[in-house]
């Protein structure tokens, strides 16, 4: 019952394959935004009887037909959001295969195709940031959070040898590490559950660029070594969720080599740019870091999830892993047992939908991707700027930060509410989907290009949404 005969398999898969068709075909005519209640999903959810046999088929039409209209659409190329891609087709078709081999990538033995395939590609990208190629090694994980944490338990093992054991009841103070006010907030729930608790995590203040100040990490760190806590990491941020900055990459890894400190670069977003040979410098500096996350499930367009660790040595994965079991037998390959050099045991073949895809498009085309979208960024700022929306947080990545100008001289929380509003006027419309943040307390609407769909006629239509939501606000404002 599980597995259908061979005729039903190839028509469900064709079944399958026209709904993901007809999914992108009419992709530009769905509201990217739904509107939907949880009372309405619940009453469809309601009579699905798990009693009781259903014909697969129906099962795939319906299940389908719910994703498509009760989900914000993020491969749609009016989705500005939050890092979320359209999917490469290449990434689409290795997800498929993926799940029906099923691979366990968390031993040699169990897949030495798909472990060896994985290294290629970290041995591939270590290069690329600069690191020693035959000295680092890394892992594919669940994502960035995954991947971050896996820098901060390298960090700690690195620096007390002792917590390995131990734990951190070994050490005769406490430890702390430091990130940029824009940090991704994963450190703080990192810190939480490796033990060091979230105070651990000190964060930098930021100059109008909005980039860590390398002056107040160098004092801060100094300060709290005088009171007697132990510093052991800093975190550079190589594309800030809210606005793309890059730290001062150079000056961090300066610091952190006179105070021997681990540098760890979270370039989660803005790190898949070492592949074009035009945006890379954005990333200079990056080749200090002993440890560098980057996610394919951004803005190397591959379907979700797919996070990747980078360590300049790979000793240090094994040191901070390392496992002996009598239920999984070491591989012959030593040092090639992901199980031993992660946080996961059993794993999904991660690596497969990044593999595919750069396979088949190679560096070039990736990079004349990311270049088309940061045209697009630098289109709408272009368009913004000419319409009296001041752009903020300037980067030459693919985000756009602004504000309107008419609301100038108005208190904070009135320049925020009449801001929100306007997002909501574009969300509403179906057309488009953006959101409000705060970089450094300021208000300010975000969008970001994360679709490679995205073409001027979107952003066209995007700058007339704002301006029709500023002057519906403002109607309501005066």
């Amino acid at each position: 019952m599980l597995l259908p005969e061979s005729h039903q398999r190839l028509q469900l898969i064709q079944q399958a394959g026209q709904l993901i068709d007809d999914y992108y075909q009419r992709l530009e005519e769905l509201p990217v935004t739904p509107e939907i209640t949880s009372r309405e999903i619940r009453k469809f959810l309601e009579p699905v009887d798990f009693e009781k046999e259903k014909d697969l088929s129906e099962v795939l039409d319906s299940t389908y037909e719910a994703l498509r209209d009760w989900g914000l659409k993020v491969p749609h190329p009016g989705y500005y959001g939050l890092f979320n891609p359209a999917p490469s087709f290449a990434g689409i078709l290795a997800d498929l295969l993926a799940a029906a081999l099923n691979p366990q990538a968390g031993a040699w033995h169990h897949n030495p195709f798909g472990v060896e395939m994985e290294r290629h590609l970290i041995k591939y990208f270590a290069g690329r940031f600069g690191l020693p190629v035959d000295q680092a090694y890394g892992s594919f994980t669940s994502g960035g959070s995954e991947a971050n944490s896996t820098g901060v338990l390298i960090a700690l093992t690195r620096q007390f040898p002792a917590f390995t054991r131990q734990g951190l009841r070994a050490l005769p103070g406490q430890p702390v590490f430091y990130c940029s006010e824009e940090f991704h907030h994963s450190f703080e729930k990192i810190a939480h559950t490796c033990g060091l608790g979230r105070d651990a995590v000190h964060t930098i203040k930021t100059d109008n660029d909005y980039r860590l100040r390398a002056d107040l990490l160098q004092q801060t760190i100094q300060t709290d070594r005088e009171q007697g806590l132990m510093p052991f990491m800093v975190v550079a941020t190589a594309g800030t969720t809210n606005a793309g900055i890059v730290d001062p990459l150079d000056d961090i890894a300066a610091i952190c080599r006179e105070q021997s400190l681990h540098l760890h670069v979270d370039a989660a977003w803005g790190g898949a740019v070492i592949l074009s040979d035009k945006l890379k410098g954005q990333l200079a500096g990056i080749e200090h870091a002993d440890t560098i996350t980057v996610d394919p499930h951004k803005f190397l367009s591959v379907p979700m999830a797919a996070g990747m660790l980078i360590a300049r040595n790979g000793r240090w994965l094994a040191d901070t892993f390392h496992i002996e079991t009598a239920y999984v037998p070491e591989s012959s390959e030593v040092g090639m047992d992901n199980y031993r050099l992660s946080h996961q045991f059993s794993r999904r073949l991660i690596g497969l939908k990044l593999f595919m895809t750069i396979a088949s498009v190679g560096r070039r085309g990736y990079a004349k991707t990311m270049e088309h979208q940061v045209e697009m960024a630098g289109y709408l700022a272009q368009q913004l700027a000419e319409r009296n929306w001041r752009v903020v947080a300037d980067t030459s990545l693919a985000i756009v930060c602004f504000e309107d100008t008419n609301l100038d001289g108005r208190p904070h929380q009135q320049r925020s509410n009449a801001q929100a509003a306007m997002v909501d006027h574009v969300v509403g419309s179906g057309r488009a989907w953006i959101s409000v943040t705060q970089i450094a307390d300021r208000p300010v609407i975000r969008v970001c290009v994360t679709s490679y769909l995205t073409q001027t006629r979107h952003i066209d239509e995007l700058v007339l949404l704002l301006d029709a939501a500023r002057d519906s606000v403002d109607s309501v404002t005066d």
